[in-house]
C-alpha cells in the first residue's frame, strides 16, 4: 500500500475520501481554489495547496496545476472523486507519464466510455442490450432531426461526452427539436468542451436501475448489487436507493452479468457504475457506465458493508478484490437523499447564501450524513450546490423509509433556500411508499410533492396559524420583563381591546399566497377561535412549543408535530406532509408595488451566457431574450409579451447578482 494521496476535489466527497485515506494510514494532500481557502475539506487534509481562482476552470479542471502539486509534495496516487477530472482521460494520462497512480481505470478505458456514442457501438458489439437510438458522425442539424423524426417522438438528447444531466434534453414534438438542440449543445460545450449529440428513443416509464462492478487488474469481477436512481429532476438524481425494490434475484443476476460484460469488454479497472433503463416488462437497457465512483455510493456501502474507497485505494495499490461474487451479501435496504441548497417551487434554481445555522441529525448505525461544509460555510455560485447527502439503513425499505422521514424532518438549516420540504413530501407521498418508480416521478405526482392542492393546504392551517400565535406570546412575554408593568395592555402582543373581545388577525405567506386567519380569544381564557375561509376551528389554550415539537388541540384532536423555524417562518412536518409557511408583515407604504421589473430581473447569482437577442429587434411572446447559467445549469428569461428588448444592462459572461435587473424590454401597445 502507498503511503500519500492527493484528492483532486473538493466538498463532500473529498472529505469522504480522506477520512478513508486516514483511517488506512494513509498521508493525504487537499487542493483547494480561491473559493475554498477555508473549506473543511481543507482543514480535514494532512496538508492542503492552493491552485487558483474560485471558477473550476481555473483551479480544479487545471490537470496539469495539479500533476505538479502532486510532484512537489510527493503524492503516490491521486483520487479524482467525481465530475471534475474524474472522467478525464488526458488527466489520467498525466498521472501515468508522471509515474502517478491514477484511482481510476486504466485511460483506454475511460477513452471508451468518454463518448456516449462510442460507447454503444462497444456495448453492441459486446451483447449488451441497448436502447434504440442514433449514435453517428454526422452531427448535422439536419441528421439528427430526421434520425429522431424516423424513431418518433419522444426522444433524448444527450451530450456524447456528458453526464450529471449536463446537455440533456427530452424533445416531445418536432417544432422543438431545433431549440433544444441548440440548447443541449451549448450545455455540452461549456460543461465538457464537446458538443457531440446523440439521439435515443425516450422510454416514457422507465426506471433508472444501475449496477456497482468492481475489477482488479488480476482478471476479478464483481457486482455489489443495484441502485435505484429513478428520482430525479433535471435529469439528475434526487433520491438514491438500495436494493432496487421489486428487483428479483434472477434479474439481479442478469443485471449484475450484463454489466460485468461492460466492463471486461473495456478491460475495466476499479469501481465503474453501468447504468441501466428498466422497462415495464422487465427488459433493461444499456444506457452509459460511469468510469468512476458514484455520488450514491453509500448506500451501497450500506447494504453490503464494504468501505468502495478502500477497495478503490487496494485495488488502485494493485491488491487483489476483497471478496468474491460468492461472498458478497445484501444486508437490509439504504435511500440517500441529496440535500441541496435549491428553490424546488423556482424550477429548482440553485441558491447561494451561508449557512448560518446548520443542524443535521444525529449520525448512528442507521444514519449517516457525507458533507463538505459547516454552519458558517457559503454556498458559492462557482460548484454544485450540494450541502450534504442524507443516507440512512434499516432491516428493510419500509423501516429504512420510516428512518429517512424521521431524519429530514431533524435536518436544520438557515441562511440558504434547501429542497428539505421537498424531500420529505416526495418520500412522504403514497406511491413512492408502495415503489412506485419511475424517471417521471416528480412530473407524475407534482400536486401532492408541492402541496399543490388547497385542501391539503387548509387542513394545516390551523397548526400553522396556532405556531405563529404561540410564537408571538413567546416573544411578548420576552418583552414584557424587560419593563416595569408587564401587565399593561399596552405593552401587550394578544389583540387587546377595551370592552371587547381579544381578537387578531394573521396573514400566513403560502406558496406565494396569501392564507388569512382570524383568530379569537373566548371568554374563560381556555380556548381560541380561529376562523379561516369562514371555518370555524376551537384551539386548546394548552397548546405549546416544546424544543421541537408543536403540541396542538384543535376540535378535540390532539396531535404532536415536528417544526422548524422562528416567530416569522416555520416548516411543520406532519406524518403526511411538510409545508412551509411564513407570516406576512403587514405593508406599511414602503413597498414600490409599481415595480415589477417585467420578470426580467436575475432568478439567481449567476453568469449572463448568451444575449439571444438584438436590441430593438421584435420578439414574441415567451422568446428567449437571455440565458443564464449558475451552478453548472442553464436558466432562460423569456420575453413576457410581444415587444422588443430597449437595453441589454449586462454582457456575455458577466457575473450577475440574483435580482439584478438584466433588461429593459417594451412591450406592445
Amino acid at each position: 500500500m502507498l503511503v500519500k494521496l492527493l484528492v483532486a476535489n473538493r466538498g463532500e466527497i473529498c472529505c469522504r475520501i480522506i477520512k478513508t485515506a486516514q483511517r488506512m494510514g494513509i498521508h493525504t494532500v487537499a487542493v483547494y481554489s480561491d473559493a475554498d481557502a477555508n473549506a473543511l475539506h481543507v482543514q480535514m487534509a494532512d496538508e492542503a495547496v492552493h491552485i487558483g481562482a474560485a471558477p473550476s476552470k481555473d483551479s480544479y479542471l487545471r490537470a496539469e496545476t495539479i500533476i505538479d502539486v502532486a510532484r512537489k509534495v510527493g503524492a503516490d496516487m491521486i483520487h479524482p472523486g467525481y465530475g471534475f477530472l474524474s472522467e478525464n482521460a488526458h488527466f489520467a494520462r498525466l498521472c501515468e507519464d508522471n509515474q502517478i497512480i491514477f484511482v481510476g481505470p486504466p485511460v483506454a478505458a475511460i477513452d471508451a466510455m468518454g463518448s456516449k456514442s462510442a460507447a454503444k457501438r462497444i456495448m453492441q458489439a459486446a451483447g449488451v442490450p441497448l436502447v434504440p437510438g442514433y449514435h453517428g458522425d454526422d452531427q448535422s442539424a439536419e441528421t439528427l432531426k430526421a434520425e429522431a423524426d424516423k424513431m418518433g417522438y419522444p426522444v433524448l438528447l444527450k451530450a456524447a461526452a456528458g453526464g450529471g444531466g449536463k446537455g440533456m434534453r427530452q424533445v416531445h414534438h418536432e417544432d422543438e427539436f431545433e431549440q433544444a438542440l441548440a440548447a443541449a449543445k451549448r450545455e455540452a460545450m461549456a460543461g465538457f468542451g464537446d458538443e457531440q449529440m446523440l439521439v435515443e428513443k425516450y422510454l416514457t416509464q422507465p426506471r433508472h436501475v444501475e449496477i456497482q462492478v468492481f475489477c482488479d487488474v488480476h482478471g476479478n469481477g464483481v457486482y455489489l448489487f443495484e441502485r435505484d436512481c429513478s428520482v430525479q429532476r433535471r435529469h439528475q438524481k434526487v433520491i438514491e436507493e438500495a436494493p432496487a425494490p421489486g428487483v428479483s434475484a434472477e434479474l439481479r443476476a442478469q443485471m449484475g452479468e450484463a454489466a460485468l460484460k461492460a466492463a471486461k469488454a473495456i478491460d475495466y479497472v476499479g469501481a465503474g457504475t453501468v447504468e441501466f433503463l428498466l422497462d415495464t416488462d422487465g427488459s433493461f437497457y444499456f444506457m452509459e457506465m460511469n468510469t468512476r465512483l458514484q455520488v450514491e455510493h453509500p448506500v451501497t456501502e450500506m447494504i453490503s458493508g464494504q468501505d468502495l474507497v478502500e477497495w478503490q485505494l487496494r485495488v488502485a495499490s494493485g491488491e487483489e478484490l476483497p471478496l468474491t461474487q460468492s461472498q458478497l451479501r445484501i444486508n437490509g435496504h439504504a435511500f440517500e437523499a441529496r440535500i441541496y441548497a435549491e428553490d424546488p417551487d423556482n424550477e429548482f434554481l440553485p441558491a447561494t447564501g451561508t449557512l448560518s445555522f446548520l443542524q443535521p441529525p444525529d449520525e448512528s448505525d442507521y444514519v449517516r450524513v457525507d458533507t463538505g461544509v459547516r454552519q458558517g460555510d457559503g454556498v458559492s455560485v462557482y460548484y454544485d450546490p450540494m450541502i450534504a447527502k442524507l443516507i440512512v439503513w434499516d432491516e428493510d425499505r419500509d423501516k429504512a423509509l420510516r428512518r429517512l422521514v424521521k431524519a429530514l424532518s431533524e435536518y436544520r438549516i438557515k441562511g440558504v433556500t434547501t429542497n428539505i420540504d421537498f424531500l420529505y413530501n416526495l418520500v412522504s407521498t403514497k406511491a413512492f411508499k408502495q415503489a412506485q418508480l419511475d424517471t417521471g416521478f416528480i412530473d407524475t405526482h407534482q400536486k401532492e410533492i408541492f402541496l399543490e392542492d388547497e385542501a391539503d393546504i387548509a387542513g394545516l392551517l390551523p397548526l400553522a396559524a396556532l405556531y405563529l400565535v404561540l410564537r408571538q406570546q413567546q416573544a411578548h412575554q420576552n418583552v414584557s420583563l424587560q419593563h416595569q408593568d408587564p401587565y399593561s395592555p399596552w405593552q401587550s402582543l394578544n389583540a387587546w381591546r377595551s370592552n371587547q373581545q381579544y381578537q387578531q388577525s394573521l396573514d400566513i405567506l403560502i406558496h406565494d399566497n396569501v392564507h388569512s386567519v382570524r383568530v379569537k380569544q373566548q371568554e374563560s381564557g381556555v380556548q381560541k377561535r380561529f376562523v379561516i375561509s369562514g371555518e370555524r376551528f376551537q384551539v386548546d389554550a394548552t397548546g405549546e412549543i416544546l424544543g421541537d415539537s408543536l403540541i396542538a388541540i384543535i376540535n378535540g384532536h390532539r396531535q404532536r408535530v415536528t417544526i422548524s423555524g422562528d416567530e416569522h417562518s416555520c416548516s411543520l412536518y406532519t406524518q403526511s406532509s411538510a409545508l412551509h409557511f411564513s407570516r406576512q408583515l403587514p405593508d406599511l407604504g414602503l413597498l414600490d408595488h409599481d415595480h415589477h421589473g417585467g420578470g426580467l430581473t436575475a432568478p439567481m447569482n449567476g453568469s449572463v451566457v448568451k444575449l439571444a437577442v438584438e436590441v430593438g429587434q421584435s420578439v414574441s411572446k415567451g422568446q428567449e431574450l437571455v440565458i443564464m447559467e449558475a451552478m453548472k445549469m442553464e436558466h432562460s428569461l423569456k420575453a413576457p409579451a410581444d415587444g422588443k428588448v430597449v437595453e441589454f444592462f449586462f454582457q456575455e459572461g458577466e457575473l450577475v447578482d440574483g435580482g439584478a435587473e438584466l433588461l429593459a424590454f417594451e412591450a406592445e401597445e
